[in-house]
């Protein structure tokens, strides 16, 4: 499952006379929150073993013998959890053999890392007593001796320190532990043992911490993104419902409550709380000059279709306050994204009619140029810059967009693309799915010089998942991606980072993040890092929003401007699938004034002679 991985536990040197089956004393830790199963309870029954004191006269006298295969095993493994199973609910087990006048220290060194720092004796109870060993339930309790260790979230980070403290605080102990030839008597051998078994209990405490606070971030993150669901800046899902089903959503296959096969669906979406996704109207640059503007309006159609087959999960909105009102049904807000400015096949009529469709978002170019903006492959060489970022007439889409009130998406673009837009555009922009070059040094990213303008302008990076942007490598996990994010805050700051997972547009995903459900295992890893609550929650939808108010707010000012009618020269065009209606022998109307000026002259020049 998503989220847990095995991880390895520390093994501590017994006293030669002590064995466990291994040899040695195995320290499983606590991690995972989710309760074992059916399997895994078997198999940790069938470890278990009815304790008895050994014999008078025994070699292990003063220690607990294991069960009838003769291991035995010192007091200190006797230290659990025994919820549920043995007297009251909420008691702990520790060894009999703790001197009495240790018992209250031992069990107030232990009580915050059981109950949690505001827990008191009153609320809950601490008992002294030898009982069958439990496995103890997840982030409760400490398991010795058993031959597995509990699983782990990837999130959790360890210090090597506090496993250096854990290791030399249990070879202490067990030099204490009555060495054949020891001169010490009985009663001075268990005061002994009481003051190892402190010792150790205080540095299992130490190292139990950090798995303990791996599952508090997580139950802190599912709370936030309660309230406060993630907002996607980029899901490739329709996409992928077009090469799949071409389309048809009624197909019994194409269930999105059954869908396999993708990152995403509908059951996927509720555990990874998302409250609102840009849903990706993209067709590939083999469409641009040929049938890219019916593609993309098949894309759109779909978005809106799959909110009218999921009407208990999906609401197409087209706006802030929309998204906000979603949050309050706990339904998905569902925008729509343009991804290439190929899309609309230079025309600034197919741009109006996109908005009017429901697209919010545009990104100016995909992995190819058009006639009007240059895309990344100019940074990497593979293809020639065109337009030094935007021609003239890309400059009036971005206008348009601005007036009509669409974000302007950056992603894909050549840097020299970013700066222009981010220096002209009167409304903030996004990246809705790129990463921090810095980190990745892939043409796909973000620079720092950019990242300050971002910064400055009160634009938004929403961070991509793809290994290839994280790692620049084929592999990556979820604590790489969370780099990322701490690098833009770090750079730009809190109000410029965002989500921006690209799921279903990739192939290869981070371990940890490999499908939608995964998001709130990445905001568990950011609260572990320290962001605060409120940086979180910007992250997750606030910036988004505050972006979003803006960009409707800049509309609102520009109400009283006229739509941009100047369409792009016609030699400026590419393809040979075009009329030329509207056009004058094929020359655009932009360059009418200058043939005008031409004939006038001409017409001066002849009234004169």
């Amino acid at each position: 499952m998503a989220g847990t991985v095995p991880e390895k536990g520390i093994r501590i040197p017994a006293h030669p006379g002590t064995r466990s089956r291994a040899g040695s004393l195995h320290v499983a830790l606590c991690h995972s929150q989710q309760p074992h199963d059916a399997s895994c309870r078997a198999q940790h029954r069938s470890h278990r073993r009815p304790l008895r004191r050994s014999q008078p006269g025994s070699p292990h006298r003063g220690r607990w013998a294991a069960g009838p295969s003769g291991a035995s095993v010192s007091p200190h493994t006797m230290l659990q959890q025994d919820r549920g199973t043995r007297g009251k609910p909420g008691t702990h087990a520790v060894p009999s053999a703790v001197p009495r006048q240790g018992r209250a220290a031992l069990a107030a060194a232990l009580q915050p890392f059981f109950h949690g720092e505001t827990a008191s004796p009153q609320s809950r109870g601490v008992r002294w007593h030898s009982a069958t060993p439990q496995r103890p339930t997840p982030c409760q309790g400490v398991a010795l001796g058993w031959p597995e260790p509990i699983p782990a979230p990837p999130s959790a980070r360890k210090p090597e320190n506090i496993s250096q403290t854990l290791e030399a605080a249990a070879a202490r102990a067990s030099r204490g532990w009555g060495r054949p030839g020891s001169s010490l008597r009985g009663t001075e051998r268990v005061k002994m043992l009481g003051g190892s078994v402190l010792a150790l209990a205080l540095a299992l405490a130490l190292r139990l911490l950090l798995p303990c606070a791996g599952q508090h971030h997580r139950e802190e993150a599912e709370r936030i993104m309660t309230t406060t669901p993630v907002i996607d800046g980029h899901n490739d899902l329709p996409w992928q419902l077009l090469k799949k089903f071409n389309n048809q959503l009624r197909l019994p296959e194409a269930n999105l409550m059954l869908l396999n096969g993708t990152h995403t669906n509908i059951p996927k979406l509720h555990s990874g709380h998302v409250g609102g996704q840009f849903w990706s109207a993209y067709v590939p640059c083999d469409t641009q000059n040929k049938d890219a503007v019916k593609r993309t309006l098949e894309q759109i159609d779909v978005v809106h279709r799959m909110c009218e087959l999921y009407p208990e999960t999906f609401v197409c909105v087209v706006d802030s306050a929309g998204i906000q009102q979603a949050f309050q049904s706990k339904k998905v807000a569902s925008l729509i994204g343009v991804e290439g400015g190929h899309s609309i096949d230079s025309s600034l009529g197919v741009l109006r009619t996109f908005y009017h469709l429901g697209v919010r978002y545009m990104t100016l170019t995909h992995s190819c140029n058009t006639p009007w903006a240059d895309n990344w492959l100019v940074d990497t060489g593979d293809e020639p810059p065109l337009h030094h970022g935007l021609s003239p007439f890309g400059k009036t889409v971005l206008e348009e967009m601005n007036r009509l009130g669409m974000i302007v998406d950056l992603a894909h673009v050549s840097v020299e693309t970013m700066k222009v837009v981010l220096s002209l555009s009167k409304a903030p922009v996004i990246f809705s799915h790129s990463s921090a070059y810095s980190l990745c040094p892939h043409r796909r990213n973000v620079p720092d010089d950019v990242l300050r303008m971002v910064a400055s302008t009160g634009s938004l990076v929403m961070i991509n998942f793809y290994n290839a942007y994280v790692t620049c490598r084929d592999t990556a996990t979820l604590a790489d991606v969370a780099d990322h994010m701490d690098y833009v805050k770090k750079v730009a700051g809190a109000q410029s980072v965002g989500f921006g997972g690209d799921y279903d547009g990739v192939t290869r995903l981070p371990t940890g993040l490999e499908d939608v459900s995964t998001y709130p295992a990445l905001v568990a890893e950011l609260l572990a890092r320290n962001w605060t609550e409120a940086e979180v929650k910007a992250a997750l939808a606030e910036n988004l929003l505050r972006v979003f108010r803006k960009v409707e707010e800049v509309k609102r000012t520009l109400q009283g401007m006229a739509a941009r009618e100047t369409p792009i020269a016609f030699e400026e065009l590419e393809g040979t699938c075009r009329t030329h209606y509207g056009y004058t022998n094929g020359a655009g109307t932009a360059r009418l004034p200058v043939a005008a000026l031409a004939l006038a002259l001409a017409l001066f020049h002849s009234l004169l002679s």
